[in-house]
């Protein structure tokens, strides 16, 4: 059991708990309209479009399976960060879920692309995050 608090610790799972949230809330139409006050999607069909655009290699059947499910991961793992259940397993698979979505964006958006947006950076963060909880702590 983990006897001592880390602040560096609850920062970053907030960091990377509501990074996964707001886009969320960005795709469902929460948080306004598209180009509006930050909202880059602004609704479920343009999220596809752009989800699409990353994955051109697949079908909108497939694509729309796999933002999907990744959609579903972001709020499961944005929910774990917050509350601080199972942060190894969260962080790992915020690591994965990231990476996939940085190479993705290297090569079919533009190779600044996951660069500008932190992605790699969110990418590592979850990766040190893994590394730093022990199992046995969480």
């Amino acid at each position: 059991m983990k006897k001592t608090f880390d602040i560096s610790e609850l920062y970053l799972r907030f960091a990377l708990g509501i990074g996964f949230i707001l886009p969320v809330m960005d795709r469902f139409g929460w948080l306004g309209v598209a180009g509006q006050n930050g909202t880059a999607w602004g609704n479920w069909s343009n999220f596809l479009s752009y989800a699409h655009s990353l994955m051109p290699y697949m079908n909108d059947s497939l694509t729309s399976v796999f933002a999907t499910v990744a959609t579903v991961a972001e709020i499961v793992f944005g929910v774990m960060f917050l509350i601080g259940y199972k942060i190894k397993w969260a962080a790992f698979g915020s690591f994965l879920l990231t990476l996939g979505f940085a190479l993705s964006m290297l090569f079919f958006a533009n190779y600044r692309a996951p660069f500008s947006y932190s992605v790699f950076v969110c990418s590592a963060a979850s990766l040190f995050l893994a590394c730093k909880i022990n199992s046995d702590e969480r």
